[in-house]
């Protein structure tokens, strides 16, 4: 079995020490879905929604979840974003998110972009739970990461 890096001599959880590594750009791109009736996606493209411009609203969103993912997620580490970017397509049953993320840090930002998706998905729930109580949010996974020169894809 392979040393588990968040677990210190005790077995106790820890966060990593990253401070012997260099800091490098490093990308991280997620996606992820939120699934919709036909007429709540319509209800969306027309800016409809009562509650407002679901998608603009879902974007800024992301981008400060992204800000706060070492708020949420005990172990991660504080790093400075350069750039966190929410795309959005409308498919005929859904709304598809992309989310890129990006430092000049020592360690990844896989969890910043991962929850900037999440976060978006979970923000256009809440604006559409009136008109749509089927909803469900699908597939959010890491699509591919970069590191300086090097890139590692994920599946």
């Amino acid at each position: 079995m392979s040393k588990l890096t968040h677990l210190n001599r005790k077995g106790e959880a820890a966060m990593v020490d990253v401070s012997a590594k260099p800091p490098v750009r490093r990308e991280a791109v997620a996606e992820g879905r939120i699934m919709l009736a036909p007429a709540t996606l319509d209800l969306i493209r027309t800016n409809q929604i009562k509650k407002g411009d679901v998608l603009s609203i879902a974007r800024i969103a992301g981008i400060q979840a992204a800000k706060q993912t070492q708020h949420l997620i005990p172990l991660c580490h504080q790093i400075p974003l350069s750039k966190v970017q929410i795309d959005f397509e409308l498919r005929p049953k859904a709304v598809h998110i992309t989310a890129t993320a990006i430092t000049v840090a020592p360690t990844g930002v896989e969890m910043e972009a991962l929850t900037a998706v999440s976060i978006a998905a979970l923000t256009i729930y809440d604006m559409c739970k009136a008109a749509d109580k089927k909803m469900r949010v699908e597939g959010v996974r890491l699509v591919r990461k970069t590191k300086a020169d090097h890139a590692a894809s994920v599946l």
